[in-house]
């Protein structure tokens, strides 16, 4: 067999619109796993907001892998064990929060099934909090909350003024950590040098395999590395104009089961 491990981004990939995994992919990707395929969840989520599709796929029996936080986390979903991880400075939090406060934006972090934040009843809390299927949870102060490493923050408003901020932000911490939003409305706070494809090349390096036995399947600029990186990169037809230009094929939609027609034509 070629390719014996499959990546996947989730939300806009191997998720459709309602944020459902479909009966016909998930039969696919258990037949996938049954002839020796491993699966990594490649995504921005926290590990925990990742867990249940992990669960859906099986992938605890069948030995596969959850990268969060867009690669600052990689877990042996088997074990249970921490691969890999990257956290935060904790020197750059008061400035994050200063940049949320003064422009009357919510920011957040995570703990275990908690989204903390100041502001639970946000509209745009809320909607990180549903995606993930995570709780929010106020806290009286964000920056006295956070006693424990860190593996990003989120910045979520209005987009049109978020986006005024992220141009700010970026050119004050580029140097420092990331800066880049995966909505319009949700701005991204990680560790410099996050990126899916590092993460996926640490992942490969403690498993013995090699990218050329590697499928990466996704749709947003935050799958870019990984598609560019893998033996096979594969973008979703519903994926962002660079992320298509830049894969080696592109599959079906989403709304189409487009991860179990890359299954179906590459591995089974």
């Amino acid at each position: 067999m070629k390719y014996k491990l499959l990546v996947l981004d989730l939300d806009g990939t191997l998720t459709n619109k309602k944020k459902e995994v479909t009966e016909h992919t998930r039969r696919t990707l258990i037949e996938a796993q049954e002839r020796g395929v491993k699966i990594v969840l490649a995504s921005g989520r926290p590990t925990y907001g990742v867990a249940p599709l992990a669960e859906i796929l099986e992938l605890q029996k069948y030995e596969g892998y959850i990268l969060s936080y867009n690669g600052g986390e990689i877990i042996d979903w088997k074990t249970g064990e921490m691969m890999y991880e990257n956290v935060l400075d904790p020197d750059v939090l008061p400035y994050l929060y200063k940049c949320a406060t003064d422009n009357h934006f919510a920011i957040v972090t995570y703990d275990g099934k908690y989204v903390l934040t100041e502001y639970p009843e946000d509209e745009y809390v809320l909607k990180e909090a549903i995606l993930n299927v995570m709780t929010p949870k106020k806290v009286d102060h964000f920056l006295e909350a956070i006693k424990f490493p860190i593996a990003k923050c989120l910045i979520v408003g209005e987009p049109t003024r978020l986006a005024v901020l992220e141009k700010e932000m970026y050119e004050h911490l580029k140097d420092r950590m990331g800066v880049f939003r995966s909505e319009p409305y949700f701005l991204e706070l990680v560790p410099k040098g996050i990126d899916k494809a590092q993460s996926l090349a640490v992942l490969l390096k403690e498993i013995g395999m090699t990218k050329e036995e590697m499928i990466a399947v996704g749709d947003g600029f935050n799958d870019l590395s990984m598609i560019q990186y893998a033996g096979l990169g594969v973008a979703m037809a519903n994926a962002q104009e660079i992320v298509r230009q830049n894969a080696d094929y592109i599959t079906l939609s989403n709304e189409e089961d487009g991860v179990a027609a890359v299954v179906e034509k590459f591995i089974l």
